[in-house]
């Protein structure tokens, strides 16, 4: 049961395997690119080149979605990041239930979007966590950690990327241990949630550190992406680097030279990677050869 391309190593893996994958669950296609095209998603497309049945209901709520959830006869369900809430009727089911891929530490981020925030709160160190599921959100027992994943000069892309292909050998892991591994409790102490991301919080506050914009940056590339506004413009920024040689008396969001190196709440902030609204994504340098932002600008 999985939805995005995080998911898909796991399910590959699981396909692979000597296990016998009955049925997968997805998420609904949706409308995707320019001509809003009714699309599967990265899982369900995954499915079909396999000749995996594949269902996509709206909620499985109804008695019709879990009376077919039911016939499958499944042993266990795999889920991965799959979207939709699993009610208690579903998360009973089969006879070893539901075990969730869930790429943080838990209890720190439980929730929506666990590796951007992972970055954009400055955590150093993350990891994956095989619960197994319960009506709490990931709330439920561990059963395998991996920890000591390292999330220094990684994007959320790029630690999306790495989490995504870890995950799937420890949930192998997981199911050939699964009658002899002893659930843990999650700890009460250190619980937080990483809620969805918002439009309005990915806009660069400059009265911010250097250090703390650029985890926003690194948190939010390459989607949604952060941003600043020049000349009415929302410029998307990629990726950047923090600088102590400069400092700075000026009014955050100041730009102090003609490479775009800004003035911030402390410190200073050099941005490297940027795209204008309906433009190509490059690099600062470029971008300034037809787009000037000289010195004493301020952005918003």
């Amino acid at each position: 049961m999985g939805t995005p391309s995080f998911a898909v190593p796991t399910l590959a893996a699981l396909q692979a395997s000597e296990h016998e994958i009955v049925a997968v669950y997805s998420q609904p296609p949706r409308p995707a690119g320019r001509g809003q095209k009714e699309t599967p998603s990265p899982v369900h497309r995954f499915a079909l080149e396999h000749n995996i049945p594949v269902y996509t209901p709206l909620n499985l709520k109804t008695p019709e979605a879990q009376a077919e959830f039911v016939s499958h006869k499944a042993d266990i369900a795999v889920v991965v990041a799959y979207g939709l809430l699993l009610p208690k009727p579903i998360l009973e089911s089969y006879p070893l239930g539901c075990v969730n891929v869930h790429p943080s530490l838990l209890p720190r981020w439980r929730g929506a979007a666990p590796i951007q925030r992972t970055i954009m709160a400055g955590d150093e160190v993350t990891g994956i966590c095989i619960m197994k599921m319960d009506e709490g959100l990931d709330t439920g027992d561990i059963l395998l950690m991996e920890e000591g994943i390292f999330t220094t000069g990684c994007n959320a892309g790029e630690l999306h990327d790495m989490l995504s292909y870890r995950a799937a050998p420890l949930l192998l892991k997981t199911l050939s241990e699964i009658k002899i591994i002893i659930p843990q409790k999650q700890s009460e102490n250190g619980i937080t949630y990483a809620k969805k991301i918002t439009k309005d919080e990915c806009k660069i506050d400059w009265s911010e550190s250097a250090q703390e914009i650029n985890n926003k940056i690194r948190g939010l590339s390459p989607s949604p992406a952060a941003y600043f506004t020049f000349n009415n413009e929302n410029i998307k920024v990629f990726s950047a680097k923090t600088s102590i040689d400069k400092k700075s008396g000026n009014i955050a969001g100041t730009v102090l030279d003609n490479n775009l190196t800004i003035s911030c709440g402390k410190e200073v902030l050099i941005i490297e990677e940027l795209q204008r609204p309906n433009k190509k994504r490059m690099l600062a340098s470029e971008m300034l050869k037809s787009y000037p932002i000289t010195a004493g600008e301020v952005l918003g």
